[in-house]
């Protein structure tokens, strides 16, 4: 499973954030002092000796599970200590992003799907997303910031493209292998493929970057032992082991980022993207895929999820708010003039604005990749 040091999505830590416990180690040998550093999810139980025999003071423990002795003289020589939060199906303060082995862990137990760790964070949510209760806001606003945060320290320096597309696009479809073939292009032209993380086209996607590294045959093959699964319903049981069994066939596949959602909880996350940044709250995840999205962003046809990120993008476009307009491409000229007709109007808030050499309409997901290239120059590459 490819990790956060990539050498396709660099990474970096800040100097004062400790995400592991090689990195508390190094600190401790290096420095002899944790002062006004940021200790995340990291286990010191078995770190006492080292904690009362730092110096502790300014520095924050997010939580760090630690026998009590050390968490009071932690406390008490001024650090400030985050204790970890009981019976939960998530880490709040956790300091990577999830890997689907993680969030499918048990799918291969007699219940399934059902005994995920994804299907049981969305439990949770369910539970406490109405109730008023503030702790549990809370709870989920300090998971989506430490997401966020893991996050930009992956892609630092990545030239990211998003796919865009809806859910219900399903494999064994010609839709489906083009979105996939798209994806492959993209990654083999040393571009970051970013999707919303979930099924249907968001999938095919990030199943084309996984195949980016491999022989051209593979792609063909793990298309067709997916058709057999087409879709999440009615069982995701049943569709994420298909997903599983071809990266058991073929291990050795690329990285690509998946940033899904609890909130559409009836759609679970796929299992081609290495990195899933999993968001609670659904604008803080579709306004930050969109915001990295910083070589451009394709959107394949959709209904109205895909509908609204086409203006969640044109909007900071339109007004430069994040600097020079990105590209933006639309694929399936009849969805989007007629279906939904959605490039009209994007048509005419671009006129006579810096985005509107930045925007096109192309017939297949083939012509999008050139697109891309057209619309960017030469910044992202041979597309």
């Amino acid at each position: 499973m490819p990790t956060p040091t990539d050498p396709a999505l660099p990474s970096t830590t800040s100097d004062h954030e400790i995400e592991t416990l090689a990195e508390f180690d190094e600190v401790v040998a290096d420095r002899g002092s944790l002062s006004k550093h940021r200790v995340q999810a990291v286990d010191l139980t078995a770190r006492t000796r080292s904690l009362l025999a730092t110096d502790v003071e300014g520095a924050v423990f997010l939580g760090c599970p630690m026998e009590p002795e050390a968490a009071a003289q932690v406390r008490a020589r001024g650090a400030l200590v985050f204790p970890p939060v009981p019976g939960l199906p998530f880490d709040p303060y956790r300091g990577h992003l999830y890997t689907p082995d993680e969030l499918f862990e048990g799918l291969a137990s007699p219940d399934g799907y059902e005994a995920t760790p994804d299907s049981r964070a969305y439990a949770w949510f369910q539970r406490t997303k109405a109730d008023g209760d503030v702790f549990a806001s809370m709870l989920r606003a300090v998971h989506d910031d430490s997401i966020s945060d893991a996050l930009d320290e992956l892609l630092v320096g990545a030239r990211v493209v998003g796919v865009m597309g809806g859910h219900a696009m399903a494999r064994g479809t010609d839709a489906y292998a083009s979105a996939a073939h798209l994806g492959r292009t993209l990654a083999r032209a040393g571009l970051t493929v970013a999707t919303g993380g979930g099924p249907g086209a968001m999938e095919a996607a990030n199943l084309g970057a996984y195949a980016a590294p491999l022989d051209d045959a593979m792609l063909d093959e793990a298309l067709e032992l997916l058709a057999k699964s087409p879709s999440f319903t009615p069982s995701i049981t049943d569709w994420a082991a298909a997903a599983f069994e071809v990266r058991t066939r073929w291990p050795d596949g690329g990285p690509s980022v998946g940033i899904p959602t609890w909130f559409y909880g009836h759609e679970p996350p796929n299992a081609f993207a290495a990195h899933l940044a999993k968001y609670f709250a659904n604008a803080t995840r579709e306004d930050g895929l969109l915001a990295r999205s910083n070589a451009g962003v394709i959107f394949l046809p959709g209904a109205a999820g895909t509908v609204q990120e086409i203006f969640d993008n044109a909007t900071p476009n339109y007004y430069e708010s994040r600097g020079e307009p990105t590209p933006m491409v639309l694929v399936d000229r009849a969805h989007w003039t007629e279906r939904l007709p959605t490039w009209p109007l994007l048509q005419a808030l671009a006129r006579e604005r810096s985005m509107e050499s930045r925007i096109a309409l192309v017939d297949t997901a083939e012509e999008a990749g050139e697109a891309l290239k057209r619309l960017s120059g030469s910044s992202t590459g041979q597309v």
